[in-house]
């Protein structure tokens, strides 16, 4: 399958199971912004650029675990239909090792867009709400309100864009072995 096709794919399928996959993502999305925002309470008047270097890797890494097991649930979604949430950060990370191997293209694909609907979700709310400067460096002791509007517009951007990377992760692993079944009939 090509990478446009595994993207027209992705979409489809979304949309056919929107209710489901949304709700279960908006779950993973408000149970990884707990410590989303602790991260942020801990450097909240520290103006270091190194201590908000470290949260932000903190954050990179609980995303990251969030956008596996997120996968692993949706790993059966193409074929049936359901979400598996049991064993799913272990199953999601197969899935993602076995799509980056099967096509790197795709999956960067999938990051690129993701993210670039992410960015037009947030960004905004975020100068908006926080100013450039803080958004790229530290804090710096923002308002609570400001603070507010940063983590709803992040909860939004994720609770969007974490499904449509989990779909095209699961279809492109998926695709191998969808042309070696092909194949063999």
């Amino acid at each position: 399958m090509t990478v446009g096709g595994i993207v027209r794919e992705s979409l489809a399928l979304l949309r056919r199971h929107a209710g489901r996959v949304y709700a279960l993502a908006l779950a993973v999305t408000l149970v990884n912004t707990v410590p989303d925002v602790l991260r942020q309470l801990l450097v909240y008047r520290d103006p270091s650029l190194a201590h908000a270097l470290l949260v932000d890797a903190v954050g990179f890494t609980t995303g990251l675990i969030a956008q596996l097991w997120l996968t692993g649930a949706l790993t059966d979604l193409p074929g049936t239909g359901r979400v598996r949430p049991g064993g799913a950060l272990g199953r999601g990370t197969a899935t993602a090792l076995r799509a980056v191997r099967t096509s790197p293209a795709a999956v960067l694909a999938g990051v690129v867009l993701g993210g670039a609907v992410s960015a037009l979700l947030t960004l905004p709310a975020s100068v908006a709400a926080l100013g450039l400067e803080r958004v790229i460096g530290p804090l710096d002791a923002p308002s609570a309100g400001a603070l507010t509007v940063a983590a709803v517009s992040d909860v939004v951007a994720s609770a969007v864009t974490l499904p449509f990377l989990a779909v095209v992760l699961v279809l492109t692993a998926g695709s191998t072995r969808h042309a070696a079944g092909k194949g063999s009939s």
